[in-house]
């Protein structure tokens, strides 16, 4: 009994305050999702850097790669914990494209048109990467692959799905969500859903 109390108390402090717990990985989409091969698959980043890149699916997949452990906090109030990802990491990429000194935010784009905005901090950060893969598997269409951003300190429509562009900018802009009124930042443990 005791060893219960020990692993609720420990699972409640991983959880966000208006968050429940779920074992599954919901889908939810602006009601577009692109069906993109690898092969037809590409990224470009650009803006407030140094050196601006494209990427295809070989040079994606030739760059070092990592696995994170991470858990997930959906606005929609679930939360998903132990995702296994891989892919590459935020911090490679930016010792890539060379951020230039007054760079501040970071906008993603999608295959799907749709964009989210990100401060560079929060982007620059150990645990985010571009992931393929999603528990030991590839991702699939439904979640985003081939290639989504994970931004596990922020709420989940951070991690834009079906990447393909990523725009550091000097000043911050809103996104899809935070243009209709969802919060700039999205901090699921100070629950900054919404302006």
């Amino acid at each position: 009994m005791a060893d219960d109390a020990a692993s609720d108390k420990k699972n409640s402090s991983r959880l966000p305050p208006g968050q429940r717990l779920t074992t599954k990985f919901p889908i939810l989409d602006l009601g577009i999702k692109p069906n993109i091969a690898p092969a037809d698959w590409s990224l470009t980043v650009g803006g407030a850097v140094e050196t601006p890149l494209t990427w295809n699916w070989a040079d994606f997949m030739a760059q070092p790669q990592i696995e994170t452990i991470s858990d997930i906090h959906c606005v929609t109030t679930w939360s998903r914990y132990d995702n296994h990802w891989a892919g590459v990491s935020a911090r490679h990429l930016l010792s890539l494209v060379r951020p230039r000194a007054t760079a501040r935010a970071v906008m993603l784009g999608s295959y799907d048109g749709y964009t989210t905005n990100v401060p560079l901090v929060r982007f620059d950060d150990e645990d985010v990467l571009l992931a393929h893969s999603w528990d030991g598997t590839p991702l699939s269409r439904d979640h985003g692959g081939p290639v989504r951003m994970v931004i596990p300190k922020l709420y989940l429509w951070k991690s834009a799905k079906w990447l393909r562009a990523i725009t550091l900018m000097e000043q911050d802009a809103p996104g899809y969500w935070e243009l209709r009124g969802y919060h700039d930042h999205g901090d699921p443990w100070t629950e900054e859903r919404f302006r």
